[in-house]
């Protein structure tokens, strides 16, 4: 039963009867009372942060993550996340080495309950929290102008029931989508700073600044623009001044920035072969705060792999990291802060991915995913630690926790948008930027490691057997994956020979592939799993189901004959260079690698094998499945031009079809004495109940080991 008293009354009524000790209980943290009355936390003071304690001023490196609104099953607007998640997580944030949460929006009470609940329980070392508030995107992208009255009021309402929510004096109703309930704790002097709206839109700021092109300059109480300042800038300065006016009314003040990205950041970018990346600047230096100690700082979001000028460049060509190597991100950090050498700066969001799928390539390896989690976090800390030493004012990691919601470009197609958070991708880049992992149910339960004793721990509904000629196939799922094993039989060694399942789902797809050794079938398999110890262990795709050659190549005829193909992804579509001759090419990864267990890390492994039992577990993306949930997998129909969505349609099931080829002989085995071509239909389907809610294995993965040593050697 859950239960609320008032806490400064309780912490009085035991200080008079003399059982508590104040000293070990923290309700707010220590504050300085400026002479109009109101309280400061934290201020801005040259190119840093400063916090108030024992009675001075001292600097503060913003040492954070970024914490999204969701978990696996829900969208970030369904508000899933409970206080006892909250109070966990800061657990564990806290052993990170942070020293401060970012959120993106208001989050419910729960939020501001548990984090000044945790802090009452570690008064030394509190964690502090940075507001964002979110733009209006909606409204703003229908108007195309940020001026407009109707964006303006509705980003100001935003700002007033975020001071509300973090003050503990109101109650938000009820909105689709929205944190809502009553407020009732006290939040404010656990609040690093103000962080407004989103990654700008350069079309909108600069539709925006040709609409009010002859507009005054910004003047007000708290804030004012330079006289070259832009309608945009103008408009991002008197939100920030509504947001101390208002803030100053209940007697407080905190530093204030607005969200800021590679694309508006006002530094030139000549190689940069997209235009739009750099056609507009959003320029913090342009805005000033008249009054308030609090300050006023610069907020970027900067990754290492976009936008493209960053691996295209020569002007970083003398920067140079520890290694001797010429570091494109350490030259951006570089050339960033000397632009703003005159107030702090922050990076407010950097990161790589540690999923299978890769959505763009970046300088030193720094791609925008297929990182292993050790990988992702020595990226993630070697970038870390370029942002402590370019002397920046903070860095925040993006992100805590894995949100299966995301969408990442070069999956979209072969997504259904509507289901997403019911299945996790690892194709997705987005979905997997956590320092908490949220894995599909059975990440625990199996490991894929050639042995069958963890199977024995399932409960027998969650597994199906299916008899085939070759072997009897042992099959489960969870959210992410299908997991088969079989018992081969004791003449085969996969040293000498390669395992081949096939998968049909629908009609259509490779019917006589040369890796059936002349058999045929009457049905084609869209895709194929090949393990071996001799030839590359991958997932194969049919040359007519081939998303990639469907979407970016031609639409394969159908050739029985024909080799599968490797699976792959787009990471960069074929660009002109400016200013030069030059292209950058079309570029695409391979993503259907599936990794023996004795040969990479855990997190990555995929298969293995002991004696003759054969173990494996393949994402549903790579089977074709656009939403496991519902079976809705890709279908053959035609990709209309110019579509953004591949056609689906839903299956009844999956039909494994296994076999075995000797390496030597080319002789397929597990294929005899069937009809010619080979009945698909002989071989039993596997089936399952469509599903509307999900089970998750929470865990921390090795990234996070590795930024806490960082964390840990960087002082606040």
């Amino acid at each position: 039963m859950q239960w609320k008293v008032n806490v400064p009354l309780m912490l009085l009524l035991f200080l008079i009867l003399g059982g508590c000790d104040s000293s070990n209980s923290l309700t707010e943290a220590e504050s300085e009372q400026l002479d109009n009355g109101t309280h400061i936390k934290f201020r801005t003071n040259e190119n840093q942060i400063e916090i108030y304690k024992n009675n001075s001023w001292s600097p503060f490196f913003v040492k954070g993550v970024n914490l999204g609104a969701s978990l696996p099953g829900h969208f970030p607007g369904q508000l899933s996340i409970k206080k006892e998640d909250y109070l966990r997580w800061f657990d564990m944030i806290q052993q990170l080495g942070a020293n401060t949460i970012r959120i993106y929006t208001i989050h419910e009470p729960e939020f501001y309950e548990a984090l000044v609940e945790h802090n009452q329980d570690n008064p030394k070392n509190p964690l502090f929290f940075m507001q964002g508030v979110w733009s209006p995107v909606n409204v703003l992208e229908e108007k195309k102008d940020a001026w407009s009255p109707e964006v303006t009021k509705q980003f100001k309402e935003e700002i007033s029931r975020a001071i509300g929510a973090i003050n503990g004096e109101t109650t938000i109703p009820s909105e689709n989508g929205k944190a809502s309930g009553e407020y009732t704790t006290d939040a404010s002097s656990f609040l690093v700073a103000w962080h407004l709206g989103t990654e700008w839109n350069p079309e909108i700021v600069e539709n925006t600044n040709q609409q009010h092109n002859n507009s005054t300059d910004f003047d007000g109480d708290y804030f004012k623009t330079a006289s070259d300042a832009s309608p945009f800038e103008s408009w991002l300065a008197e939100l920030m001044n509504y947001t101390a006016e208002e803030e100053e009314k209940i007697g407080w003040q905190h530093p204030i920035t607005f969200t800021n990205w590679i694309t508006t950041d006002p530094l030139s970018h000549p190689d940069e072969p997209l235009a739009l990346e750099d056609a507009v600047s959003v320029d913090a230096t342009k805005i000033q705060r008249k009054i308030g100690e609090a300050g006023y700082f610069a907020s970027f979001h900067a990754y290492p792999y976009y936008p493209d000028f960053l691996r295209i460049t020569d002007k970083y060509d003398d920067v140079k990291n520890e290694e001797g190597q010429i570091d494109t991100y350490k030259g951006y950090l570089q050339e960033l802060k000397n632009y703003h050498k005159d107030m702090p700066v922050m990076i407010t969001e950097f990161g790589v991915p540690s999923s299978r799928g890769n959505a763009h390539l970046g300088p030193l390896g720094r791609d925008q995913g297929g990182h292993t989690e050790t990988e992702q976090g020595k990226y993630n800390a070697d970038m870390l630690q370029h942002i402590h030493q370019e002397n920046y004012a903070g860095a925040l990691v993006f992100t805590w926790q894995d949100e299966w919601f995301k969408n990442t470009w070069n999956t979209l197609p072969f997504e259904n948008a509507n289901r997403r958070p019911f299945w996790f991708n690892p194709l997705s880049a987005e979905m997997s930027y956590g320092l908490l992992g949220m894995y599909p149910s059975k990440n625990n339960t199996l490991t894929i490691d050639g042995e069958l004793e963890d199977w024995e721990t399932l409960e027998q509904s969650e597994i199906e057997k299916l008899p085939t000629p070759l072997t009897n196939l042992t099959i489960t799922k969870d959210e992410g994956y299908i997991y088969v094993a079989a018992r081969l039989p004791e003449n085969f060694d996969l040293a000498e020979d390669t395992f081949y399942l096939g998968v049909n789902t629908t009609s259509g797809g490779a019917k006589k592939p040369d890796l059936l050794q002349g058999k045929s079938l009457d049905e084609g398999m869209e895709t194929v799993v090949r393990l071996g110890e001799e030839t590359e262990s991958e997932v194969l795709i049919a040359p007519s189901y081939d998303f990639h050659q469907r979407l970016y190549g031609y639409a394969a005829e159908i050739d029985e004959d024909e080799s599968m193909h490797p699976w792959q992804l787009v990471v960069n579509h074929e660009m002109e260079l400016p200013n030069t001759n030059n292209v950058l090419p079309f570029e695409e990864v391979p993503v259907g690698q599936i990794n023996q267990a004795s040969s990479s890390q855990n997190s990555q492994a995929a298969w293995e094998h002991q004696g003759e039992v054969i173990e494996m577990k393949i994402p549903w993306a790579l089977l074709g499945f656009t939403d496991p949930s519902t079976k809705e997998v890709v279908s053959y129909s035609p990709v209309k031009e110019e579509a953004e969505q591949m056609p689906v349609e839903n299956t009844d099931g999956i039909r494994f079809i296994p076999w075995i080829v000797n390496n030597e002989s080319d002789t397929a085995h597990g294929l005899e004495n069937q009809s010619s071509p080979i009945s698909v239909k002989d071989y039993p389907l596997y089936d399952w109940q469509n599903w509307q809610e999900v089970e998750y294995d929470e865990q921390l993965k090795q990234s996070y080991y590795i930024v806490q040593d960082i964390f840990e050697n960087i002082e606040d």
